[in-house]
């Protein structure tokens, strides 16, 4: 892996079966990821955006072909251990938040943290700075129904950073928030991009969004077509 590289993947490709019929949705895939790098994927539906942001996520295992991140090959890692390197090194964040609607944006914060050797009050506190960085300190006792879309995925990207991961996974983040909300995520996201040093790849269909990141990769098909510099 060359200096400065956080993801190396090299010939990736997945194929799901659907019943006799084999449906191979990357095809042979070759791609560096810079550590620190903002990088935006967009395509059209089916071009296989999300299954590639899962297989970088270590949610998903690749049908030939290899994923290093940090040096380290997820795709020859256990279940198991691939959990662990999951919830050690990823933070992911989806388009509908995927917050526990019974529990409050602290106790959501925490979950994550729920797999660690924390302390209870440990968690709390790690909670607690993971909302004031995303600038919802004062919202920590609301549950999801009492905060608005925006405000939700806040709590998700506080979720998603809460145990200081390398790398954040964003599926169409901002999919189902208007536009001032949008806005407000993807400059949180930017920040915790050039000021805190998170490595970002987002899977976006808006291009007013794709502006926030770095670099912009397309796929179609399942092929790597064009890399932008932003």
């Amino acid at each position: 892996m060359n200096m400065g590289t956080l993801i190396e993947i090299r010939d990736l490709s997945k194929v799901y079966e659907r019943g006799k019929q084999k449906v191979e949705v990357l095809h042979h895939i070759n791609l560096d990821i810079a550590e620190g790098e903002f990088l935006a994927l967009m395509g059209p539906s089916g071009s296989g955006k999300t299954t590639l942001l899962n297989l970088m996520g270590g949610l998903d295992s690749p049908s030939g072909g290899s994923i290093s991140v940090g040096g380290q090959r997820i795709n020859q890692l256990s279940a198991g251990d691939l959990a662990k390197w999951r919830a050690a090194n990823v933070g992911f964040v989806f388009q509908f938040y995927n917050l526990m609607p019974m529990l409050s944006a602290q106790r959501n914060v925490e979950l994550p943290l729920l797999l660690t050797k924390l302390s209870a009050a440990q968690r709390r506190k790690n909670a607690s700075i993971a909302l004031q960085l995303v600038g919802l300190e004062d919202r920590g006792s609301h549950k999801p129904s009492e905060l608005s879309g925006g405000q939700q995925q806040r709590v998700a990207i506080a979720r998603a950073i809460v145990s200081d991961p390398t790398l954040l996974v964003c599926d169409e983040p901002t999919g189902d928030l208007d536009r001032q909300s949008a806005e407000d995520v993807l400059g949180l996201l930017r920040i915790l991009n050039r000021e805190h040093g998170k490595t970002i790849v987002m899977v976006t269909h808006d291009p007013k969004a794709a502006e926030y990141a770095n670099h912009t990769l397309h796929l179609d098909k399942g092929t790597l077509v064009e890399q932008v510099v932003a």
